[in-house]
């Protein structure tokens, strides 16, 4: 089976991705797969199956338990086939990389302008005769 036929089903996708974190027991990805998908663990354990026989994953035994991890061989094969098709997608996510970082720049400094205004802002004040605390005009008149 080629690479992209194994990684076109959703449900071997997410497998991978939750192999994708570390080694886990058979039993954690059936949970997690037939509460996402609603399918049975008989359809679990086929999708393990073909991902094993594909090299996808492997597995061993831990006692009674099975243990699945991810091989990333064959991944890296499936990205590599992509290479010669990156230069129809890579320019725009490049470019939207660019206005990402521009966008949080602009914010970041609009900040600190704002942060200096009102840091600036309680400074003057503090100097200004005309926002003192009249209670404290009053305590120095009776001293």
């Amino acid at each position: 089976m080629h690479a992209l036929d194994v990684l076109g089903d959703p449900v071997r996708r997410r497998i991978l991705e939750l192999l994708a974190d570390g080694e886990l027991r058979a039993g954690e990805i059936g949970e997690v797969v037939q509460r996402d998908f609603g399918i049975s663990q008989p359809a679990v354990s086929q999708h393990l199956r073909v991902l094993r026989e594909a090299g996808f994953a492997t597995v061993r035994a831990d006692g009674t338990r099975r243990l699945y991890a991810l091989d990333p061989a064959p991944i890296s094969a499936a990205a590599a086939w992509f290479d010669p098709f990156r230069r129809f997608w890579q320019p725009p996510l490049d470019a939207l990389g660019t206005e990402l970082a521009r966008e949080r720049r602009r914010r970041r400094l609009a900040a600190e302008r704002a942060e200096g205004a009102d840091t600036g802002a309680t400074a003057e004040r503090a100097d200004d005769p005309e926002d003192r605390d009249e209670t404290n005009d009053d305590r120095s008149e009776e001293d």
